[in-house]
């Protein structure tokens, strides 16, 4: 009896959002589609927010992923960086969720040390690693899309260990994990 599941990895931002998807059989990975949404052209946050929210679901509607796993926004010195970065997690967030698709967060050094082994490697050594794992014949010119695509692996690889980061199944599951971002 052979399994299967179609992972959508995001690794979202303002600038560039990248994505990838894997499908896997068995306990076998295969590279579906990486690429990425250029949204540094537009000047408006809002607009970029709802061209976040559109192609995700046009992801979720083309490729019909199982399971999402998103990057966690990094902690930096901006606060205003951080939450436009937030916003553009959320409304990927929010795509995944009104299509009833479990979603699951991962740090930045969690992906990277599931990919590399090393948690602090580059965005390059994440890159070559996936381009041997993964027998990808080329890698994109921004990294942005591999960093997608890695957060798939990496759900991947964490798939059925019980893991600390934040899982959620739907808006219900959202909000009795999060009460205080819910008025």
């Amino acid at each position: 009896m052979s399994t299967e599941k179609i992972i959508l990895g995001i690794d979202p931002g303002t600038t560039i959002m990248g994505f990838g998807l894997i499908k896997v059989i068995n306990k076998k990975m295969e590279f579906i589609v990486m690429n990425e949404l250029i949204l540094k052209k537009y000047d408006d946050h809002y607009v970029k927010l709802k061209l976040i929210f559109e192609r995700t679901i046009e992801l979720i509607e083309s490729y019909h992923p199982d399971e999402i796993a998103i990057e966690a926004p990094f902690f930096g010195k901006n606060v205003q960086s951080m939450l436009k970065l937030g916003r553009a997690q959320g409304v990927a967030i929010a795509a995944g969720l009104s299509r009833d698709i479990p979603i699951t967060e991962y740090a930045p050094k969690k992906i990277k040390m599931a990919i590399t082994g090393n948690g602090n490697a580059s965005k390059e050594q994440v890159a070559g690693m996936l381009k041997t794992t993964l027998k990808l014949k080329t890698l994109p010119k921004n990294l942005d899309a591999t960093d997608g695509l890695a957060a798939a692996v990496c759900h991947f690889y964490n798939s059925g260990r019980v893991t600390s980061e934040k899982s959620y199944s739907g808006w219900s599951a959202f909000v009795k994990q999060n009460p205080n971002k819910v008025k």
